[in-house]
This record gives structure tokens, sequence and C-alpha cells, in this order.
């Protein structure tokens, strides 16, 4: 679901920009106020797992792929708004490092899988299990089927952006500038490939997280009880560190993913010619290790690599701003306990 640079004009970079920016404005505000030193590692924790997901490519019927994303399960474990912030600091680093996805089209990224997934799939989430009790099925339901509705969400405003592009950018005679494919193909396409095969692969995951954490670690799921006894986070870093390993499965998926294609392959799709526009901006940022790999580097070992590198920028990141934001509050605190004192 990602889109690359060059498939939006800078025209919608720069509108789904400003899009975004309110959502990470009020995630800012809304996660410095509550963020604490215990809350910060799981935070971190589950934006490295949704990173990590990502790589994690599907085959779906057509010879594309697609990929989970976690998004859902972020939001139920540490809200909504935690959930903007993780999110969009694992799809920072993908564009960044990876060269999966776009800078000029972060915004859009984010919009799709940082801001309405896990806002979408958390509404649907709270509809469902409201008023349940931590261990209760309706946790679980409501992970399943808000999941697999956000990532659905997600794919229908990838598919409007991508199919715009023809209709509003395009040169005299008609000829697509950016993204090839208008809404009578994209949208389709997209919601297609998330509906049969990656929105069942985000439900299953979510739900399965979600039942693993009743069991295990209750007090990660949002609105518990917080007097029960947590259990080890480190066995979840654990966890996740033997799932990197696994990373490689997602190399054995053909293909690549819908509105993904690079340059060459898109000179074999008979489009007749590739846009202007697309040409220009496709792979203008030099990512350190594009596609998840290094230059004279077994694909696999690079994957993996690329994993734990990802695990390490992720995590890495979001403790220094948690930290930031901790130290914040303390100073807010401070001023506020000698405020309450009269100085003579």
């Amino acid at each position: 679901m990602h889109i690359p640079d060059g498939y939006l004009s800078p025209v919608t970079c720069g509108v789904m920009y400003a899009t975004s920016t309110p959502f990470w404005v009020v995630a800012v505000n809304r996660v410095r106020k509550v963020l604490t030193h215990r809350t910060v590692p799981v935070l971190a924790l589950f934006s490295a797992f949704s990173f990590v997901l990502m790589m994690f490519n599907v085959p779906i019927p057509g010879g594309t792929t697609a990929h989970a994303v976690g998004a859902t399960l972020l939001a139920i474990v540490l809200g909504p708004w935690p959930a903007v912030l993780g999110v969009s600091t694992a799809l920072g680093i993908q564009a960044l490092f990876f060269g999966d996805g776009g800078l000029l089209t972060f915004g859009a990224n984010c919009f799709n899988m940082a801001i309405v997934m896990p806002l979408v799939g958390y509404f649907i989430y709270k509809v469902i299990s409201s008023n349940s009790d931590a261990l209760s099925p309706r946790r679980t339901i409501g992970a399943v089927i808000g999941s697999y509705i956000g990532i659905v969400a997600a794919a229908v405003c990838a598919g409007i952006e991508l199919g715009l592009q023809p209709l509003l950018f395009h040169t005299a005679s008609g000829t697509p500038l950016y993204a090839p494919y208008g809404l009578s193909v994209a949208v389709p396409s997209m919601v297609f490939a998330h509906m049969v095969v990656a929105g069942p692969v985000e439900a299953v995951v979510t739900g399965g997280v979600v039942v693993y954490l009743q069991r295990t670690h209750s007090s990660l799921i949002k609105a518990d009880a917080p007097k029960k006894k947590e259990g080890k986070l480190w066995l979840l870093w654990g966890a996740l560190g033997l799932i990197a390993l696994a990373t490689p499965i997602g190399l054995l998926a053909s293909g690549t993913a819908w509105g993904e294609w690079g340059i060459d392959e898109l000179k074999t799709m008979g489009l007749g010619s590739i846009p202007q526009g697309l040409q220009k901006l496709a792979g203008w940022w030099p990512a350190p290790m594009p596609d998840y790999g290094l230059p004279r580097m077994a694909a696999v070992i690079g994957y993996i690599l690329s994993a734990f590198v990802g695990i390490i920028l992720v995590a890495a990141l979001l403790c220094l701003l948690g930290r930031w934001f901790s130290r914040k509050n303390k100073d807010k605190s401070d001023i506020s306990s000698e405020g309450g004192t009269p100085v003579n």
C-alpha cells in the first residue's frame, strides 16, 4: 500500500502533507501528556513490530503482493494517537533508509496507514468491545473486525489518491503525468488486494496478538485494570527478534504490490510510454539500503539485516521522543509546583 515517489503529483503530495499535519500535531500533544517511562518501551515495541510486519509480502491473485500493517493493534494497546505517532515513525524510517514508499509521498502514506487505519480500526474495536471485561471474547472479535475494516479503509484512500492523478494531472493529449491508472482501475485493484488477502492477514495477526496479550500481558490492553501484574516485556522483544529472522519469507511472494512498480516494470506493462512526472520523481532519494538490501549481499541476509536495523532505528527514535516528552512533562510539573508557592 506504500505509494512511491512519482506516483502522486507534487500538488497532491503537498495536500496530503497538509491533511496529515493536524493529526500529527494532535498526536504529539496527546502522547506528550500521557507517555511515561513504562509506556515508552511498549510504544517502541509495537511500532517496531509494525515495521517488521510490513516487510512480509503476501501474494495476491493476479501476480501482485500486499502486506499487513499492525496499526489497529498498536491503537488497541496504547490508544489511537500513539498509534498515529508510532506507525508514522515506522513509515518514515522505511522511506528514509530503505526506499519503501517515498519522502514526497510520506504525507499520503501516513494519512492512509498511520491515520485512517488506526483511527477507523480503533473506532470499530471500541464499538464492539465497549464495556467488556479485559478477557472478553468481544475484545478479540472487535480487534479482528476493526483491523480488517481499518486496512480496507486505508486501501480505499490509497486507491482514490492514485486514481485521481490521471484525471487531474495529464498532458494536453490526455497522457497521465504520474500514476497511470484512473479511479475505475485503481480503487478496485487496491480494495480487492486488501479485502481478499492483506485484510484477512491483518485480522488474524491482530486477533492473535490480542488473544496472547489477554492471556499473558493483559495490562497492555487499553482500559484494563492496572493492578493486574504485567508479563515480562523482554519476552515480546525476543519474539520480535524471531519474527525479524523470518522476514525473508516475504521474499517468496513474487510480483510487486499494485501501484508500487519501478520504472523497469512499467516499461513491460504495455502503457505505451512512462508518465513524464513519474520518471522525473521516481527514485530521486538515494536510500542507504534500498529494497531492504545492500549491494553484493545475499538477499536473505540483507533482508534480515534490514529488519534488525529498522527495529533499532524505530525503537531508538521513539525512545528518544519518549524521554524528551517525559522531560517536558517533568519540567512543567516542576514549574507548576513552584508557581503554586508564593514568592516573597
